[in-house]
């Protein structure tokens, strides 16, 4: 039998922490590694591709095809020690708070599998949806929860756990959540640098 929930939505890059957790990965790769800087050529082409392409796969895949599995095990624990730091003051206690009104507190972020998990580990959401990369190709996407993706993502997780969800509230920062923003009755728009509350 179907229960109907009361869900409030966060998205975490720009909403809950200041910054791109995949960009600045990316970033602090380079400072770490050579390997990075073998792959610039590519890297060069894929930011070209992305601005006649912004939803498409393949330039987020090209720009870090340079990954390999060891490099996130070795890099990704103190990248996520130190993108904490990112994360905006509110941000846990207004998680905590909406879990104490009853109701459901979900993660939808286009951020990776072997990030956003252990940066919001302590905040204690019910549930985390993220972007699915293949274990043996960090690289590369099982699924890409950007977009419209986001709302595909929380339905999967409604049918599977029998839940009609009703989604009280988001909160967002970019035009890419406006999806998950429609499908609720409030949206918080917050201003990804000061992490403040705005106007859409």
């Amino acid at each position: 039998m179907l229960k109907k929930e009361e869900i409030v939505v966060f998205d975490f890059d720009g909403t809950l922490s200041a910054g791109d957790s995949n960009v600045g990965f990316v970033k602090y790769c380079f400072r770490k590694s050579v390997r990075p800087w073998l792959f610039l050529p590519l890297i060069g082409i894929a930011m070209i591709v992305r601005n006649f392409n912004l939803p498409g796969i393949w330039w987020r895949q090209a720009s870090r095809r340079f990954l390999t599995t060891d490099m996130v095990k070795k890099f990704a624990p103190e990248f996520i020690k130190q993108h904490k730091r990112e994360r905006f003051g509110w941000a846990k206690e207004q998680v905590a708070k909406e879990k104490a009104e009853g109701r459901k507190v979900i993660l939808v972020s286009a951020s990776t599998d072997y990030l956003v998990p252990q940066l919001v580990k302590d905040m204690k959401f019910d549930v985390v949806l993220c972007s699915r990369m293949e274990k043996d190709k960090p690289w590369k996407y099982d699924f890409l929860c950007w977009g419209a993706n986001k709302v595909i993502a929380m339905d999967e997780w409604a049918k599977k756990n029998k839940i009609i969800p009703h989604v009280i509230r988001s909160y967002a920062d970019s035009k890419s959540d406006m999806y998950l923003m429609e499908i609720a009755e409030e949206q918080v728009w917050v201003d990804r640098k000061t992490g403040l509350r705005k106007s859409a």
